[in-house]
């Protein structure tokens, strides 16, 4: 069942039935609207009102049952979800990606450093391993992973699927997902763990713990290690578990690329994830060096943030000063994306107010054409 509001609870209440008792105070609330607001914020208890009728009471105790249980080990959380669809709320704890490290095999050391120094960097956040289930008669003390011995990994409360067939792990984890969620089955609330299996491609292996992650494993095990394909595992996961209610965004300032001096190009942005990405990487690929002003936009795109007001000219010039790019680069040219064209002059007239004598360069729409654009820009000078 899903929530219910303050206006549904209230009319099982006295006060809306204007009968005896109504807006008694015996709760603690002045009155019984007061009353049912708090409660359908989860901050008071429903045994408050003596006058409750049983018909609410059940309705409220199915509501307030939590979906899926919590695992947590050693700071990592499993499960928790209270959603099928993240656009409903968000999902909430990421699927963690484990390895099992067998050290009765010869080669675990190896195994080991290679987990150890495994790390990628997506849009602010640094990515590890998020488990090791150590396997085999030797222990291992590791300060860089979190470990945990297979025999104490068997005792968590989780449900688990070896991945054998793939139309029965899909159906295994869509059953388990529908029933915790819609139905609030307490006998399908823990969370859900995949023993990926091994011998298959590693393709294959990638195209079925990609599918889990979308739809609905709380964690995947994998009895072997690869760095490409975690790598790939992870960039989805973060797409999969961000808050659609929050812009992804990058952090506010100036970045560097390809050892920028006093006579670099530079680039001016939004802190839009996306858009960032999408030019630090032509950026990255051009043979001149350059800096990337990115402002401050709550995550918004170049267009988005403008028609809002979160790009103007004051909060462009603010963030040149911010970072005195006008002492490091002689240069005295600043591209502007090709939709913020109309915005020329208005920037161009602040930069004068605050003595800034840095022009205005219209650049492309499109990030893929920041190449072309630059040699076009060097052959007209």
């Amino acid at each position: 069942m899903s929530d219910i509001s303050g206006l549904q609870i209230f009319k099982y209440l006295p006060a809306a039935k204007k009968e005896e008792h109504s807006n008694c105070k015996e709760c603690g609330c002045p009155t019984c609207m007061a009353y049912a607001l708090k409660l359908a914020k989860k901050q008071l208890s429903i045994d408050l009102c003596p006058y409750m009728p049983e018909s609410l009471k059940s309705q409220l105790l199915d509501a307030i049952k939590v979906p899926q249980k919590t695992v947590e080990i050693s700071g990592l959380k499993v499960g928790g979800e209270n959603v099928m669809f993240r656009h409903e709320k968000t999902f909430v704890n990421p699927t963690a990606l484990t390895v099992i490290l067998d050290t009765d095999k010869s080669d675990w050391q190896e195994q080991l450093r290679r987990l150890e120094n495994f790390e990628i960097k997506r849009v602010n956040d640094i990515f590890k391993i998020d488990l090791v289930i150590i396997k085999g008669n030797t222990s291992v003390n590791s300060g860089k992973l979190n470990v945990i011995k297979f025999s104490d990994f068997e005792k968590l409360p989780l449900t688990r699927i070896k991945d054998n067939n793939f139309n029965e792990t899909k159906s295994i984890l869509l059953n388990s997902r529908t029933k915790a969620i819609k139905e609030k089955d307490e006998k399908f609330s823990d969370p859900v763990c995949v023993y990926m299996k091994s011998a298959i491609k590693k393709e294959e292996l990638c195209a079925r713990a990609s599918y889990y992650i979308c739809k609905y494993a709380n964690m995947l095990v994998f009895e072997n290690f690869d760095e490409a394909l975690f790598s790939t595992l992870m960039t989805l996961r973060q797409n999969i578990f961000t808050d659609p209610q929050k812009p992804m965004q990058v952090e506010p300032k100036v970045y560097k690329f390809n050892n920028p001096d006093e006579n670099s190009l530079i680039f001016m942005t939004t802190n839009f994830a996306l858009t960032f990405f999408a030019v630090a990487n032509e950026l990255e690929s051009l043979k001149e060096s350059s800096y990337l002003i990115v402002t401050p936009a709550d995550g918004m795109s170049v267009l988005t943030a403008w028609s809002a007001e979160k790009f103007t000219a004051k909060m462009a010039v603010k963030t040149i000063k911010k970072y005195e790019l006008d002492r490091k680069v002689k240069n005295r040219n600043i591209i502007i994306p090709g939709l913020l064209e109309h915005m020329k002059p208005e920037l161009e007239e602040e930069l004068r107010a605050n003595n800034l004598d840095f022009n205005i360069v219209i650049g492309t729409v499109d990030a893929y054409k920041i190449q072309d654009f630059v040699k076009n820009l060097k052959s007209a000078k």
